[in-house]
């Protein structure tokens, strides 16, 4: 889970609907929380809960079970079973987007089995990321291509001399302005419109409050042209949103607005990891190396109607996904 009780607290706010209902379980032994486990709740207006989801969505770049150093998949699995007995129409579990390589993963599919449900992993998306420990912007900066280095060189004169600024504002009194401005930029942006729009501005306050907010404005003159969000915690710079106004693509503005909070990032903050988060964006390579992936589980229940469905929808899916890929 990201940054744990403040991220699900606003995601549990703003996000969400009256067949998507989000809850938390938690075990405890002996009076301590060993697991919780934030999920929503699939049902109709009539209240049956058809399944059950991951507390996440397109926002989440990764999700995991909290767990304990102690707990293990026998103790997710007295969870999984319990929601399953409250909810004997479940026909489905589905938990994304997992890290594969985080032990969260394989306790999950574990506990899964247990319950007796038929379980299948599935790609959710790539994640690019560059490993930073003690590398300052002047080595990074040396490291890009040569084309990107020319941009950001001669498109930051240029820039400046028309009057742009850009601005990193972590709270204080500018807050509320920069956020503003933001919103803004990702209105005028090529960016579909936000279908939670409490969603960001709570988690810019969030982020602001707990010193971890890098949220980056590209003015010209009085206009604001590109916005970027950074989440800088736990000693990672987490790249959550970008947006600039393609009217003003001359500058390259994106690329000038990622170069100053990198710089931020690198020699201020001093962070170990960059991650872009989400997805295989061309553009995410100009600046970062490394590629991992992103997994999912999607478990059906074969004691429901609904669950043999979906077992024999995957499992032919599956099979003609292989076909496909057999040489002719």
């Amino acid at each position: 889970m990201q940054y744990g009780q403040d991220w699900l607290s606003n995601f549990a706010q703003h996000v969400g609907t009256a067949d998507h209902r989000a809850r938390l379980f938690v075990l405890r032994r002996e009076g301590v929380a060993t697991l919780a486990l934030p999920v929503f709740l699939i049902g109709k207006d009539n209240g049956r809960v058809q399944g059950v989801e991951a507390l996440a969505n397109y926002y989440t770049a990764v999700f995991a079970p909290a767990l304990s150093e102690s707990a293990d998949s026998t103790d997710l699995t007295v969870v999984l079973r319990a929601i399953l007995n409250k909810y004997p129409k479940t026909a489905s579990m589905r938990f994304s987007p997992m890290d594969p390589e985080h032990r969260s993963y394989a306790v999950m599919a574990d506990a899964l089995s247990n319950c007796g449900l038929l379980a299948f992993p599935f790609f959710a998306f790539g994640n690019w990321y560059r490993v930073v420990t003690n590398v300052r912007w002047s080595t990074l900066r040396s490291s890009l291509k040569s084309r990107l280095r020319n941009t950001l060189s001669r498109l930051g004169k240029k820039f400046a001399a028309d009057g742009g600024q850009l601005e990193i504002v972590t709270g204080g009194d500018r807050l509320e302005v920069a956020l503003d401005a933001y919103l803004a930029v990702y209105a005028r942006s090529w960016k579909q419109t936000e279908p939670y729009p409490g969603f960001m501005p709570g988690l810019v306050r969030t982020c602001a409050k707990r010193g971890w907010l890098r949220l980056g404005v590209a003015w010209l003159g009085e206009t604001p042209i590109a916005a970027q969000v950074w989440i800088v915690a736990q000693d990672r710079a987490e790249i959550f949103k970008v947006a600039y106004d393609e009217r003003y693509g001359q500058y390259s503005i994106g690329s000038l607005l990622t170069a100053a909070l990198l710089e931020k990032a690198l020699d201020v903050d001093q962070v170990h990891e960059v991650d872009y988060l989400i997805g295989d964006d061309a553009y995410k390579k100009e600046w970062v190396d490394q590629r991992r992936e992103r997994w999912g589980l999607i478990a059906y229940n074969p004691r429901t109607l609904g669950g043999l469905l979906g077992v024999c929808r995957e499992s032919a899916g599956r099979i003609l996904k292989l076909l496909k890929l057999r040489p002719a």
